[in-house]
């Protein structure tokens, strides 16, 4: 008996886990994964904030949602406020302010960082939100009349694309499972009646004392010094327990009602026929009894 040998067949390729999740975090923004991809220095402007990179890594988020790094830094008492302004006069940059008070021995390195890029990752998730208008990116960035780019004020780990479109995606994900109607995240808001509305947290009540049917939840967030999006959570807890709404829509002036025409309405003061003349000394005849 002839024994007959065949090619066996080829293996079942196998995913790389690993490839498969750098591939996975595009969609967020085609033009930042494209950048990353280039390696590109220079600020991303969107419609709703500016990412600064370098070498493809984002170093610096700005948001007017967002508080910015010095709110963060004084409100809760980190850094004495005269201290700050201080450090800023003389450095004219928020990043250079920073180092200056980690050497003066004002802060501490490791608090700095945190604060970097705690407040990185909360602009970023405001300006990487969706858009009417597409961003434009301006390649290297001049500071006073060098030739060479530089990245711009930033921290000192700088943080990948990926990493920062798939935080944005959790976060995204985070809001709408806790409550899906986003519409809590820019309105006014306002105190709705419940009879047993369930005890808030401290966070949530330090919320609540905020309400004035005027300031929104990012309003609220930089008066309490927090991050902009831990405030969108604990705004959209609230809508879901059925203690804050958004505040309704003011309701139209009622337009005033058309005046019943008089009964010579209509006849022109120099109308010489015999007839209205006559009607006319009536009236005055009636009125001055």
């Amino acid at each position: 008996m002839t024994a007959v040998q065949t090619t066996p067949p080829p293996r079942l390729p196998v995913r790389d886990k690993a490839a498969a999740r750098d591939r996975g975090w595009g969609g967020v923004s085609p033009m930042l994964t494209r950048l990353a991809a280039e390696r590109a220095t220079g600020v991303l402007i969107r419609e709703r904030g500016t990412l600064h990179l370098a070498e493809g890594r984002v170093v610096h988020a700005d948001s007017p949602s967002a508080p910015g790094l010095d709110v963060l830094l004084t409100a809760r008492g980190t850094l004495d406020g005269d201290t700050w302004r201080q450090a800023l006069t003389e450095t004219g940059d928020r990043h250079r302010a920073g180092h200056l008070l980690v050497d003066g021995g004002h802060l501490t390195r490791g608090a700095l960082e945190v604060c970097q890029l705690t407040a990185l990752y909360d602009a970023a998730y405001f300006a990487l939100s969706p858009s009417s208008t597409p961003g434009r990116f301006r390649y290297g960035t001049e500071a006073d009349g060098e030739s060479e780019p530089k990245p711009g004020p930033g921290c000192e780990c700088p943080v990948p694309v990926a990493a920062l479109e798939r935080e944005t995606l959790r976060r995204r994900d985070l809001l709408h499972r806790i409550w899906p109607d986003p519409a809590t995240d820019e309105a006014p808001l306002v105190r709705a009646h419940r009879a047993a509305p369930p005890k808030p947290t401290a966070r949530q009540r330090a919320v609540l004392a905020e309400l004035d049917e005027v300031r929104t939840a990012t309003d609220i967030a930089r008066d309490l010094g927090r991050p902009a999006f831990h405030t969108l959570v604990d705004v959209r807890r609230l809508a879901a327990a059925g203690v804050v709404s958004p505040r309704p829509p003011a309701l139209p002036e009622p337009s005033p009602a058309p005046q019943a025409p008089g009964p010579y309405e209509g006849i022109p003061a120099d109308v010489t026929d015999p007839h209205i003349t006559l009607l006319k000394r009536l009236r005055d005849a009636l009125e001055a009894l």
